[in-house]
């Protein structure tokens, strides 16, 4: 990839200028005209996405419901395309993937592009924010998005809030989520978990049992919020209860143990001389059995 960008630009305003917002400016406004009179048609199989494009998912459904307006009115807004490297002929998408996986479908031959040079880290930029823009990411894609414009572009995360307009903590939020399990994020991705449900498991020791906990009983936000925070409860008991046994009562338990042929366990209460010993036995036999020896030591 391009080396970083040294300039901090304004990204949102960048964005707007580039889809041909119209403005009262009247040297943005010649741009506009000039964009629309340096359209052109562009064969469909000359069009080629955008390799680094942060955006994996595409709902099928919803390309089909664009790809039915395509058809009835076409494409209203044009592709920003720059040239492919090493073709002639042929353009990378910059904004616009969504309409022309969806004209595809509506068998659309010819989709009007403008062609701009961009550089491969003005690309990924552009790529980015108009997705995250138009809320067409889902959390993990987003986060991925944050993360690569913090990578990129070297901006802290109240930088990025100020230029795309998202608060500081949305964007804290999403970036932990890419401290899950690859499995938890799988199932943000799918849809199964929402990102609510998934910052309630960001802290927790085992996401990925709870997460299917959460889908399997249909948990809502709320609900896996309790059950995250009573499974940590109980795992502070219990290692509150557990302490390392001495030496000689292992030992202890090691030999009667091997004498009952059963598992012996001894529980001391620390500096009393009392506590208590538990014998577990696997069937009625080893029960008879442990019960003949204890009544003829009597």
């Amino acid at each position: 990839m391009a080396e970083k960008n040294s300039k901090s630009r304004g990204l949102g305003r960048g964005l707007s200028a580039l889809m041909g917002d119209m403005s009262t400016n009247p040297i943005e406004s010649t741009e506009s005209a000039q964009n629309i009179s340096n359209e052109r048609l562009v064969p469909v199989e000359k069009i080629y996405p955008n390799p680094n494009q942060p955006r994996k998912t595409f709902q099928e459904e919803k390309l089909i419901e664009l790809a039915n307006s395509i058809k009835t009115k076409g494409i209203v807004q044009p592709l920003i395309v720059r040239k492919k490297k090493g073709t002639k002929e042929s353009f990378e998408i910059v904004a616009g993937e969504r309409r022309w996986r969806a004209a595809q479908r509506a068998q659309i031959h010819e989709l009007p592009v403008i062609v701009k040079e961009f550089s491969d880290i003005e690309v990924l930029e552009i790529a980015i924010i108009e997705n995250v823009q138009r809320a067409d990411l889902n959390p993990i894609e987003e986060a991925i998005g944050y993360k690569s414009l913090m990578d990129n572009f070297d901006h802290t995360q109240e930088g990025l809030s100020k230029e795309i307009g998202k608060s500081r903590s949305h964007i804290a939020n999403l970036l932990r989520l890419l401290n899950l399990p690859t499995e938890v994020q799988e199932f943000l991705i799918s849809g199964q978990l929402t990102s609510g449900h998934a910052r309630a498991l960001v802290t927790c020791e085992n996401p990925l049992t709870l997460a299917k906990k959460i889908i399997s009983l249909g948990l809502s936000v709320r609900d896996a919020e309790r059950l995250v925070r009573n499974t940590g409860q109980k795992k502070i008991k219990t290692k509150a209860k557990t302490k390392e046994k001495p030496a000689d009562t292992i030992l202890l338990e090691a030999d009667l143990s091997l004498a009952l042929k059963m598992k012996v366990s001894i529980n001391h209460e620390e500096g009393k001389e009392k506590g208590l010993i538990s014998i577990s036995y696997g069937s009625l036999d080893e029960l008879d059995r442990i019960s003949e020896v204890i009544l003829n030591s009597s």
